[in-house]
Parts: C-alpha cells; structure tokens; sequence
C-alpha cells in the first residue's frame, strides 16, 4: 500500500498533528494513493504548491494555522475517514512576467497578483486587455488581479467581487482608486492577458508580488492564466472550495 507524503510546517501545533496523522496512517487503509497531506496554514499551502507546480499529485491540506480558506479543518476521529472521501478540486494560477530595467522575471500566483505603489507617491499605472485598453490611466495605490480561489483573500478586502470557481473569470480591482476616485475595476474572461504599465517609473516606482514573491521597479506587467499547471485539491464533502467562497459572499462582517 502506498502511504501519502506528509508535509508540515515547523510550529508545535503542526509537527503535533503531523504525528498524529502518521499514527492513523498506520493503522487505517488510505485508498487513494499519489496524495501529499500538507499540514500548516494557507501561506504553506501555497509554498508547497508551488514547489510541486509540475506534480500531478493531490494536494489535501490540514489547517493548523488561522483561518485556512485552502485546507481543511483536524479532527483526530474523523480526518483520515474525510480524506478518503475527498472530492477533488483543479485550479490554474497565475503566471506574472515583470519587465524592470535590467530583466525580466516570472512567477506564479495562485491567489493574486498585487500592484503596489514602491514610494509615498501614488502610482501611475495604464491597464490593457490584451491590446484592449481597460483604463488609460488610473492614479492608485496600486491594482490587484484575482483568480477565484484568491478572490476571497486580499482581493475581497480591497472591495474586489468574490468569483466562482467555474466562473471562468479573473478580477482586477483598485487599490485605493484616486484618479478616476469611483472606478470599481473590470472582471475580464480566464483567456486575458492582462498588460499593466507603469507611466512613470523613474518619480513612482511600482512593485508586483505573486502572493507573496515580490518584484521591485517594475516598468511593464504581463498576466495570465497558467492553463498548462492545474494543481488538485481534496476537500472534505461538506467543506469544499465552492462551499467556502459562497459562504464568503453570504458573511456580514461584525463591527
């Protein structure tokens, strides 16, 4: 019997789980094989994915970090009966190409890619959809693009729209619109190649961040959607990734 690869971050509380779940494993049949259970919170998560972006393997994550949105939740009893009834979730990321004076970078992104202002100037930045132009020029903070599983993240918090995962969709949302000060952004088809240019590079610097890989002086962004890395997820039947962005568009924040 093929045993899953065990991947934890290194606090207490995951190297306390990890040895919890190799005693199950033990004991009970796995079913489903070529599985890595990956045992942190969302930001291990998306390390993990990326350093296994050319596996075909299925990913199913244990939260032992905060809120969680890409894992599921422990429990001692039950964790290895839901894993062998995980349904399977594939999602794309984002590939980001940052041109700077002296290179070109790539990365990946599997929540969003983040525009940020480099200097206390707000930048300067022109948005096109392929050769479409979305915004001849927008006076910001900075500009972020979504894919749907990372629309519930920091694109949420910017007043970014929450997308389904069959949507079909990315987002590009504002960060702190100044100039036009009502523009509440553009969602554009999963095909796009978004182009974002930075209209003064030398007085307003722009930083890209791939989730959490960060580019500096960046004078022309490319995004797209990776078609060719699909990573598979396992969620617990009553937990999907679907189930959670939906209850993330139903919840009313406290005060």
């Amino acid at each position: 019997m093929n045993k899953p690869l065990i991947i934890s971050d290194s606090n207490s509380k995951s190297l306390k789980i990890k040895k919890l779940i190799i005693t199950k494993i033990n004991k009970e049949k796995i079913i489903k094989s070529n599985i890595i259970i990956v045992i942190g919170g969302d930001g291990f998560m998306l390390k993990t994915l990326k350093k296994n972006k050319k596996s075909n393997k299925l990913f199913y994550g244990i939260n032992s970090g905060n809120y969680g949105f890409l894992m599921n939740k422990f429990s001692s009893k039950l964790t290895i009966k839901n894993l062998a009834k995980a349904k399977t979730v594939n999602i794309s990321p984002l590939e980001m190409s940052v041109i700077t004076k002296n290179n070109i970078r790539k990365c990946i992104a599997i929540n969003e890619v983040s525009i940020l202002r480099q200097s206390k100037q707000a930048a300067n930045i022109s948005i096109k959809n392929n050769s479409k132009i979305i915004i001849k020029k927008l006076v910001a903070d900075g500009v972020l693009v979504s894919t749907p599983a990372g629309s519930t993240a920091y694109n949420l918090s910017v007043h970014g729209p929450i997308l389904s995962l069959n949507s079909k969709k990315i987002s590009i949302a504002p960060i702190s619109a100044f100039r036009p000060r009502r523009w509440s952004g553009k969602i554009v088809s999963d095909q796009s190649k978004v182009i974002i240019t930075n209209l003064n590079p030398k007085k307003r610097p722009i930083s890209a961040v791939a989730d959490n890989v960060e580019v500096r002086n960046a004078k022309k962004i490319s995004i797209k959607v990776l078609t060719k890395v699909r990573f598979n997820l396992l969620y617990d039947k009553n937990t999907s990734l679907q189930k959670k962005i939906k209850l993330e568009q139903l919840r009313k924040e406290i005060n």
